[in-house]
């Protein structure tokens, strides 16, 4: 496997496509928990949505109650999202500069998706920037892809193209399509072991203070194919080590 990189949804013709997805089919298993995890673990109403794309998850937040900021790398990304939210607050942050980002200044940081294309060493660098947003008591939620999404067939996504992701390492290079919206070309990602997340969380000095693997009771109203056995994703809830 390789480990050369372009971040693929840096396209204008992707942002389209993802504009569409809603919490539906295997999606809806990484959004399902959230309001009752944030709930939980945040005090406060400020969020910061890192990877924020088009404002998919900044949306949700903001049904909930927070005061968010959606950030993101992507202008077309960024452009869809405002037009979808205008009354959103909708920055870019190009090469994941926070400068302009008030230090200790956010309840909670959520990354949706947004670290399953970052290479580990820069995994390790913006989650140390990020760790320095967090408030005192803030919480940081990483909801990412588990490495069993890249070897298994969703109904949201295939991989059946792509036998290689089966001997692929973690930051190994590993491809994905979506099955939810009409853009076929396959997403490269980079797979990321629950050992290697942990490592960078310790070296980036957050805990883990809750992980969870959510599946599919089997009584949703959607076309499960793994999903009641097999976890596609791996949410973490993470605050700053004392």
């Amino acid at each position: 496997m390789t480990t050369d990189f372009v971040n693929c949804y840096a396209d204008a013709s992707r942002a389209g496509a993802y504009a569409t997805l809603e919490f539906a089919n295997t999606y809806y298993l990484a959004y399902r928990d959230l309001p009752a995890i944030l709930a939980e673990h945040v005090t406060g109403t400020r969020a910061l949505d890192f990877g924020c794309g088009t404002g998919r998850s900044t949306r949700l937040l903001r049904k909930l109650g927070f005061s968010v900021t959606g950030v993101d790398v992507s202008e077309d990304m960024l452009r869809i999202a405002r037009g979808l939210d205008p009354s959103g607050d909708y920055r870019l942050v190009p090469g994941d500069n926070f400068h302009e980002l008030d230090v200790e200044a956010f309840n909670l940081v959520l990354s949706a998706f947004t670290f399953d294309n970052i290479p580990g060493a820069t995994k390790t660098r913006i989650f140390s920037d990020l760790a320095k947003l967090l408030a005192p008591n803030g919480t940081m939620v990483s909801l990412v892809s588990s490495p069993e999404i890249y070897t298994h067939e969703w109904a949201s996504f295939s991989t059946k193209d792509f036998p290689e992701n089966a001997s692929a390492r973690s930051g190994d290079v590993v491809r994905i399509v979506v099955t939810d919206h009409q853009d076929a070309r396959p997403v490269e990602d980079i797979l990321c072991t629950d050992e290697s997340y942990r490592a960078v969380y310790q070296a980036a000095s957050l805990r883990a203070m809750q992980v969870l693997k959510p599946l599919a009771t089997g009584d949703e109203p959607y076309p499960w194919v793994n999903e009641t056995r097999i976890a596609p994703w791996v949410i973490y809830v993470l605050r700053r080590a004392m």
